[in-house]
């Protein structure tokens, strides 16, 4: 029966992470730099309202767009800390993580042949939900621009078809931001333009330096961009699988069908427990933030005493060095590097035809892993190089 299958699913792949981050299980004792999760538990005071709202029997259906209280805690949060102002009474929904509000954001916008046009490398839930909308995909390389779309770099793409753009920053896998004059430029490229953005803003809380600026708080791209973000890495939350859409209540009083026959409403549990942690965990990422900097600046360090080329994030917990001068795939050095070295790393392709000749390494682990995963990755250079120098 296979081939009365919808032929928009079967053209999509599983994600190359998810890929890597499986292929690991067959390699005990290897070390795993594959799944962009924080390794912090989620806070004891929201585990310990979770359990409370279990305890009290807090188990029936919500609105469909989430508990109102927290929705309101969502819109003083994101006022608070980005200058945001959204209604919470019909501007924010309440999703099943950011991952559900990319689909309910790009199925309300996207109509068929439609362009979306994304930084290439870019994390790949983006494109495949695209295509299977029936859009077109067009990637911008950023590979010569720090990894950035640039308003100059985005320019030649915009045809009469654009109907959306995604900003998706601090980037995965890169964890680069975009600077104000960067962000400037953008939001004054499309002010006359009546294109969407899907601002996906869900690694906000994790910037080492300055603080987080969206494209929404620009007063003319307020009506059409959507906002998306979540207490998946800010909170160490994942798997209570809470996100959020900002946008104007006439775009989102159509998101709300699509959530609404998909999903009815977020699990009521987890939003008890993301309630706490915005009313009362506003700096939980804090420490976390000040850790993964840590994270960062050594594993930087390691990568570049390696001689490898690599640009140093500002935010989220990746870093996207170049393997290009070892001669090998992406696919082909991680595969390699797992095999004989004993380290999972993402393949850059995971991530576009634009990540090829990249590898993702993801820094949510503990000092004593990415120190011995560190060590492995200089021994199996070392072979690599020693081979290639025969």
């Amino acid at each position: 029966m296979e081939h009365l299958l919808n032929p928009r699913v079967k053209n999509i792949e599983i994600s190359g992470i998810r890929r890597f981050s499986n292929l690991v299980r067959q390699y005990p004792g290897a070390i795993s730099f594959t799944i962009g999760q924080p390794d912090f538990p989620t806070p004891e005071h929201v585990r310990a309202a979770g359990i409370r709202a279990i305890e009290e029997n807090r188990s029936k259906y919500t609105h469909n767009a989430g508990l109102l209280e927290l929705r309101r805690a969502a819109s003083d949060f994101v006022a608070n800390r980005y200058g945001l102002e959204y209604n919470p009474e019909d501007e924010i929904i309440t999703t099943i993580g950011a991952s559900e509000a990319i689909d309910i954001a790009f199925r309300t916008i996207l109509t068929e042949g439609a362009e979306v046009i994304l930084p290439g490398p870019v994390y790949p839930g983006y494109e495949a939900v695209a295509r299977l909308c029936g859009a077109k995909v067009l990637f911008a390389d950023t590979t010569k621009s720090g990894f950035k779309l640039t308003a100059q770099l985005l320019k030649p793409y915009i045809t009469p078809r654009t109907r959306c753009i995604v900003l998706p920053y601090p980037s995965n896998p890169t964890g680069c931001v975009l600077t104000k004059e960067e962000l400037d430029g953008i939001a004054e490229l499309l002010r006359d333009k009546d294109i969407f953005v899907v601002a996906d803003e869900i690694y906000s809380e994790l910037l080492f330096d300055g603080q987080h600026q969206s494209i929404a708080a620009y007063p003319w791209m307020r009506e059409k961009t959507i906002v998306i973000n979540g207490l998946s890495k800010s909170h160490s939350m994942t798997g209570w699988r809470i996100g959020f859409t900002f946008a104007p209540r006439e775009i989102t009083r159509h998101m709300l069908k699509v959530h609404q026959y998909n999903v009815t409403c977020a699990a009521s549990v987890a939003q008890y427990a993301a309630l706490e942690a915005l009313n009362c965990g506003q700096d939980d990422a804090g420490p976390m933030r000040d850790e993964y900097k840590w994270r960062r600046d050594y594993v930087y360090q390691r990568l570049t005493a390696m001689g490898m080329d690599v640009i140093k994030p500002e935010g989220a917990f990746y870093i996207f060095p170049s393997i290009q001068k070892f001669g090998l795939s992406s696919f082909d050095f991680a595969t390699r590097l797992l095999k004989e070295g004993g380290v999972a790393v993402v393949p850059g392709d995971a991530f576009s035809r634009f990540g090829e000749g990249y590898i993702r390494i993801s820094y949510a682990c503990s000092r004593q892993e990415l120190k011995e995963g560190c060590d492995r990755m200089e021994a199996f250079l070392q072979t690599l190089t020693a081979h290639s120098h025969r």
